[in-house]
């Protein structure tokens, strides 16, 4: 099923929440109001219904005990908004970890109705992303693929909506090459930890060089649509 939302509409409205999303998170005030010194605003989810308090009350207990990295929360809400904004049908994840990003996902999708498939390498991370999926009761709209997803995503069938990067940087060109033709028009394609020191060159100039990608760079992640 395509998105309601398409094309630069889609595009427009994705950003402005975003931006929105970080600046709330991220700002900071001077002494007299004004930016640029003191404490940072800080943003504070409030869930709407029970679904999203039970999902929230499983990231949180993830967070507490967190034995692997994961995004950080206003990452995480970056990611929600992006989702739902766009009504994502198929989100495809590149490295699950223990499911703290796909819990922000899993949010929107229960708004859109879609659905989200996740790649894990890592037989144990793979195992409790499953436990932490199924006791936020989302397990039936996400779906844990184990193995390398180099190898793995050239099985995957269907249209993208969403491609999230988090798994190995100098991979990323290669998630990039082969499921962009899988990313719809209007879809996004968001990559983590796009960083001095830690982002691949040779991906910053794929989705940087491309006309059929505009890119933006904010708070360490790459934001780009296809065209």
């Amino acid at each position: 099923m395509k998105s309601k939302f398409y094309g630069s509409s889609a595009w427009i409205l994705a950003m402005a929440l975003m931006t929105t999303a970080i600046l709330t998170s991220t700002a900071q005030r001077g002494p007299r109001g004004g930016f640029g010194g003191g404490a940072p605003f800080t943003s504070k989810f409030v869930p709407m219904d029970e679904k999203e308090t039970k999902i929230l009350g499983v990231m949180e207990e993830l967070m507490a005990n967190e034995q692997y990295r994961n995004v950080p929360p206003q990452d995480g809400q970056v990611l929600r908004v992006l989702a739902q904004s766009i009504h994502a049908q198929h989100i495809v994840e590149i490295g699950t970890s223990t499911g703290y990003s796909g819990l922000w996902f899993a949010m929107a999708l229960q708004k859109t109705g879609g659905k989200m498939t996740t790649y894990e390498i890592d037989k144990g991370r793979a195992d409790t992303a499953k436990a932490n999926f199924k006791a936020a009761g989302v397990e039936n709209i996400i779906t844990v693929v184990l193995g390398d997803a180099h190898e793995e995503v050239k099985k995957l069938d269907g249209t993208i909506d969403l491609l999230f990067l988090d798994a190995d940087k100098e991979g990323y060109i290669d998630y990039l090459n082969t499921l962009m033709p899988k990313v719809r028009s209007g879809g996004l394609i968001v990559a983590h930890n796009i960083n001095a020191g830690m982002a691949d060159p040779n991906f910053i100039q794929a989705i940087s060089d491309k006309a059929e990608l505009e890119t933006l760079y904010m708070q360490g992640m790459s934001i780009t649509m296809k065209k």
